[in-house]
């Protein structure tokens, strides 16, 4: 029985082989390590294409027509860069661009003060020092939406536990502002959330960049009798400097693409006070329907983030290299 079996596997290999056509065969055993490589990673370029490169090369098309989105059957004519001067001479989008560059500077201040400081002490690994770190951390592991109607509720004039807080050591009516509804208090507002959620993200980067400077260095400059206030400058500020520069690169492009956070909480208002690009930019392609003009702009967006970012590497590339 066994041997028949055995016969009757043999016969059916040979016409597994016979059935195989002979240049597939071939083919299949003369390809290369690398080229089956690139067999596996063939699917992935494709989705990343059809996902990242072809709304980008559209975009860049209709930004120089006139075409609209609520209008998909109308004649498409090209307009040149009409809707680029349109964009770039736009005072409404130049205050959006301010506005935007408000948030994104005082919120990357405010977290990197707040994360390497919390970040350093930390790392002194003080009694119930995971502890504190992992409760440090639960503002970032929030939804953008719960984190949203959270502060929203906090901000209540009426009932909000911040106007009382901020009533209590001022000794002003809790009643007597709004955070949300004031023109010079809601990008604070918004400034506010935004450093409470996103610190602990800063607080980590720079967490590791502390971790990684080596034990020796500062048992070298205690046996030089270097003060701890000299120790800060010389030896910890320089060697986590990377790590702190990395963390600004991230928040920066983040922050500069808010959108959810002021939209859960002012919607951009009052009036424009806080309306940020992308939020200009939501409006001008589903509220105008100027898609052609919104595509110049989204194209204007990308290239200025995109060469400040290159021109930050090169910067962070050379601190790396010290």
């Amino acid at each position: 029985m066994t041997d028949n079996n055995t016969t009757l596997l043999d016969k059916a290999a040979e016409k597994a082989v016979r059935a195989t056509p002979v240049p597939l065969v071939y083919r299949v055993r003369g390809l290369s390590d690398r080229s089956i490589a690139w067999l596996f990673i063939l699917p992935t370029i494709v989705l990343l294409l059809a996902i990242n490169i072809f709304p980008l090369i559209w975009a860049v098309y209709l930004s120089f027509t006139n075409f609209r989105a609520n209008r998909p059957n109308a004649e498409i004519e090209g307009v040149g860069f009409s809707n680029y001067q349109r964009v770039l001479t736009d005072p409404d989008i130049w205050q959006a661009m301010q506005t935007t560059a408000h948030f994104v500077f005082w919120t990357i201040l405010l977290q990197m003060l707040i994360g390497f400081a919390l970040a350093y002490l930390i790392d002194r690994k003080f009694r119930g020092h995971a502890f504190w770190t992992t409760v440090i951390l639960i503002p970032m592991m929030l939804s953008p939406a719960v984190v949203g109607n959270f502060w929203r509720f906090l901000y209540q004039p009426q009932i909000g536990l911040f106007n009382y807080v901020y009533a209590f050591f001022t000794g002003v009516e809790p009643s007597s502002f709004q955070m949300l509804g004031s023109v010079t208090l809601s990008p604070w507002a918004i400034i506010i959330v935004d450093t409470w959620m996103w610190t602990p993200y800063v607080m980590l980067i720079c967490l590791a960049g502390l971790r990684s400077i080596p034990d020796y260095i500062y048992e070298a400059a205690e046996v030089d009798r270097a003060s701890a206030w000299r120790q800060f400058w010389s030896i910890t500020v320089p060697m986590a400097l990377p790590f702190i520069m990395l963390a600004v690169l991230f928040r920066a492009i983040e922050n500069f693409k808010m959108f959810d956070m002021v939209v859960l909480l002012t919607g951009g208002g009052p009036g424009s006070t806080t309306e940020v690009a992308s939020i200009t930019l939501k409006r001008e392609a589903f509220e105008s329907w100027r898609t052609g003009r919104a595509s110049a702009f989204a194209i204007i967006l990308f290239v200025a983030v995109f060469g400040l970012a290159n021109i930050y590497v090169k910067a962070l590339n050379r601190v790396k290299q010290r």
